[in-house]
C-alpha cells in the first residue's frame, strides 16, 4: 500500500508531501491545476520514461520518492529479499531526474537498474490511464487477471516449471541429435582411452612405491657389499668397533682407584658394546638373507615404463593418471547409456511432456470456466457504467497448435465489441481512453477479491458520463477502496463525495513563478470542493446544501 509520496522540483510542484491511507482517495481541482503531477510522479517512481522538461524551471533536478508498506504483499517482500534490498516492511522507490534528462533509480536507498523499478512497481501499483503504464493493454495482464480470478496461480506456476523442465531436455536432445557424428567419434575415443587406463589399472601411490623398489633393486650389489663391510667393522674385523670398545673398557676397569666421575662413561661404553654387537648380528643376517632379483627389477622397470608412456600420451604427470581415469570413465558413463544418452533423453522428454500436458489441460479447463464467469460479471458492471451495449469477451486462443508454452496451451486476450453486430476486437484497437478506464474499473471491481495488486490508480474514469452513472462509478471505486487502496482523478462531484480521503490540487503565482499545491481536505473542505465541482466559482447556499447532502450520502455508502 502506498503510504507517502514526496515530490521535489517536478513540473510546477516545488515541494509536495502527501500521506495516503487505505480506501479510496480522490484528487480534484480545476483544469490545469496540476492533478496529473501526482500520477505522473508515481509513474516515474515505477520506472516510467523520464523527460528533462519535467524538472522545474530553475532547479537542477527533480526528486520523487514513493513509500510503500509491503507487509501484506508477499510477492514484493520475496522480490526484495531475492535482490537483497529488503528493509523490514517498508519499500522506498526513488527517482532522481537531472535537468539534462539523465536519471537515477533507488530502492530502499540502494542504486538499482531502472528495470528493477518497473518490476517491483508493477507488483505494488497498477495505473489505469491513457499513458504507457496502462497494463490493461497487455496480454500478460489479461492472463494474470484470469488466473487470479480462477484461483489457479499455483497451478500456473507448476505448469510453467513443467515447461521449463521439458524445454531444457528438448534442447539437450536436439543438440545431441545435431551433433550425433561428432558425439559418436568422441564416444569411441573415450571408450579407447578408458579401456587403456582400465588395462593399466594404476593404483593411487603405486608409482611412488615402484620407484622406491626400483632404486633398491638396481643398486643390489652396492647394498650387499656395503652391508658386508659394515658387519665386519662392527664385530668381525681384528679392529672391529666391538673390540675397540672392549679395549677402552679394560683400560678404565684397570684404574688403580675407583673414580665415581667415570661411572656414567663406563655405563655408556657397556651399552655401546651391546648395541654394536647387535647391529653387527643384524647386518650379518641381512647379508645372509639378501638376494638380488633381476627378474623383479625387470618387472618393476617394465611397469614404470608403461606408466610413464601413458602419462606422456595424455600430456600429464604420472601422478595425475588416476584422476584422469576417473574423469574419463564418468564422462563415458554419461554419454554411453547414462543420463545423456539419446534414448534416455527421449524417454525423459516424453515423461516431462506428459506431466506438462496434464497440468496444462487442468489449467485450460479452469481458465475456460473462469473466463465465462468473468465475462458475465464484467458485462453486468459495464451496464451499470452506461455501457450496456459493450460486449466483453475473454478470448482463449490456442494459436500455437497446442504446443507447450510457459503460460500453458492458450493465449488469453480481452476483446470488446462497442456496438451490436460488430466483431469483437482487442481493447487497444477499439476502446477510447474514457471507455478503457471504465472497462478497467469494471474488471477490477470483479477481480478485486482475487487481485494481488494492492494499489490501483484510475485517471479520469468519469470522462463522458454523468448523473446516476457517475454515482455508480463512485460507488464502485469506493467498493474497490474497501478491499485495498484506490487513487482516482475525477471531475465529478458524485465520485469525489464518496471517497475516504480527498486531495485538492490548486496552483498559484508568486514572483512571476507558478506553483502547484496539494492539500488534504477536512470534511468542511470536502463539502466546499464538492460544491465547487457542482456549481463552479459562484457557490450559492443551494449549491452548498446540495454538496452537503451529496457528501453525507456518499460517506454513508458502504459497498
Amino acid at each position: 500500500m502506498l503510504t507517502q509520496l514526496t515530490v521535489s522540483n517536478y513540473a510546477i510542484a516545488e515541494r509536495v508531501e502527501l500521506q495516503f491511507s487505505k480506501g479510496m482517495t480522490a484528487l480534484t481541482g480545476e483544469t490545469g491545476a496540476g492533478k496529473s503531477i501526482v500520477l505522473d510522479a508515481l509513474g516515474l517512481a515505477m520506472g516510467g520514461r523520464a523527460d528533462a522538461g519535467a524538472v522545474r524551471h530553475g532547479a537542477k533536478r527533480a526528486d520523487i520518492t514513493a513509500t510503500f508498506d509491503v507487509s501484506g504483499i508477499p510477492e514484493a517482500t520475496e522480490w526484495l529479499a531475492e535482490h537483497e534490498l529488503d528493509d523490514d516492511n517498508d519499500c522506498i522507490l526513488r527517482r532522481v531526474i537531472s535537468k539534462d534528462g539523465r536519471s537515477r533509480a533507488y530502492i530502499n536507498g540502494q542504486p538499482c537498474p531502472l528495470n528493477h523499478l518497473k518490476e517491483l512497481g508493477g507488483v505494488l501499483m497498477d495505473i489505469h490511464s491513457q499513458h504507457q503504464h496502462q497494463s490493461l493493454l497487455r496480454k500478460e495482464t489479461h492472463r494474470k487477471l484470469v488466473d487470479e480470478f480462477a484461483g489457479v496461480e499455483t497451478l500456473a506456476a507448476e505448469t510453467r516449471e513443467a515447461w521449463k523442465s521439458w524445454n531444457q531436455i528438448r534442447q539437450r536432445l536436439t543438440e545431441r541429435q545435431q551433433n550425433a557424428d561428432e558425439a559418436e567419434a568422441k564416444l569411441q575415443l573415450l571408450r579407447y582411452q578408458v579401456e587403456e587406463l582400465d588395462r593399466l589399472a594404476l593404483e593411487e601411490g603405486e608409482q611412488e612405491n615402484l620407484e622406491q623398489e626400483q632404486a633398491q633393486l638396481s643398486q643390489a650389489d652396492t647394498v650387499l657389499h656395503n652391508s658386508h663391510q659394515a658387519a665386519l667393522l662392527c664385530t668381525e674385523d681384528e679392529t672391529s668397533a666391538v673390540d675397540l670398545v672392549r679395549q677402552a673398557l679394560q683400560q678404565l676397569e684397570q684404574l688403580p682407584v675407583d673414580v665415581p666421575a667415570l661411572a656414567d662413561t663406563i655405563q655408556m661404553l657397556n651399552e655401546a658394546q651391546i648395541q654394536i654387537s647387535e647391529a653387527g648380528d643384524n647386518l650379518r643376517h641381512f647379508v645372509e638373507d639378501y638376494e638380488a632379483d633381476p627378474a623383479r627389477l625387470a618387472e618393476v622397470e617394465e611397469r614404470l615404463s608403461a606408466i610413464y608412456q601413458m602419462a606422456r600420451k595424455h600430456r600429464i604427470t604420472p601422478e595425475e593418471l588416476p584422476e584422469l581415469h576417473q574423469r574419463l570413465s564418468a564422462e563415458l558413463a554419461e554419454l554411453d547409456g547414462g543420463e545423456g544418452s539419446l534414448k534416455q533423453l527421449a524417454a525423459e522428454l516424453d515423461s516431462q511432456r506428459g506431466r506438462f500436458d496434464a497440468l496444462a489441460a487442468e489449467l485450460s479447463e479452469a481458465r475456460a470456466r473462469a473466463a465465462a464467469e468473468l465475462d458475465q460479471r464484467v458485462a453486468a458492471e459495464l451496464a451499470q457504467l452506461s455501457m450496456p451495449n459493450m460486449q466483453f469477451i475473454t478470448h482463449l486462443n490456442r494459436s500455437n497448435g497446442g504446443e507447450p508454452a510457459p503460460h500453458g496451451l492458450e493465449e488469453i486476450e480481452f476483446l470488446v465489441s462497442a456496438n451490436p453486430g460488430q466483431p469483437a476486437r482487442p481493447l487497444a484497437k477499439v476502446a477510447s481512453g474514457g471507455e478503457l478506464s471504465r472497462i478497467s474499473l469494471a474488471i477490477q471491481v470483479v477481480v478485486a477479491q482475487t487481485s494481488t495488486t494492492p494499489t490501483l490508480v484510475f485517471d479520469e474514469v468519469d470522462v463522458g458520463i454523468g448523473g446516476g452513472t457517475a454515482e455508480v462509478v463512485g460507488r464502485l471505486l469506493r467498493t474497490l477502496g474497501g478491499n485495498g487502496q484506490v487513487l482516482c482523478v475525477t471531475h465529478l462531484p458524485q465520485v469525489a463525495a464518496q471517497c475516504h480521503q480527498h486531495l485538492f490540487v490548486s496552483k498559484f503565482t508568486e514572483q512571476d513563478a507558478t506553483f502547484s499545491k496539494i492539500e488534504t481536505l477536512d470534511d468542511q473542505g470536502r463539502i466546499s470542493e464538492v460544491a465547487r465541482m457542482l456549481g463552479g466559482v459562484d457557490m450559492t447556499e443551494h449549491t452548498i446544501a446540495h454538496a452537503r447532502e451529496m457528501f453525507s450520502k456518499g460517506q454513508a455508502t458502504h459497498h
